[in-house]
């Protein structure tokens, strides 16, 4: 099953914290810059451990770049 999930993301945040804005929408607050993908892969892995799935389930598909991202869960 696939699922694409939306993310809007701050980085360079002095507390981490996600916030969920519907079932596939999220806001997520980390404390990695946004540099050297350090961001993705902090919100990658704070996704992971909120839905309960493993991290290579999770694919940042828009967004490497900006703070919306899209991902894709694939089950």
């Amino acid at each position: 099953m696939e699922r694409y999930i939306k993310v809007k993301v701050h980085a360079g945040e002095k507390k981490e914290k996600l916030l969920p804005k519907s079932a596939d929408t999220f806001e997520i607050w980390v404390k990695a810059p946004a540099e050297r993908g350090l961001a993705n892969a902090a919100v990658r892995a704070a996704l992971a451990a909120h839905l309960g799935v493993a991290e290579n389930k999770l694919f940042l598909i828009k967004g490497a770049t900006s703070p919306a991202k899209i991902f894709l869960l694939r089950e």
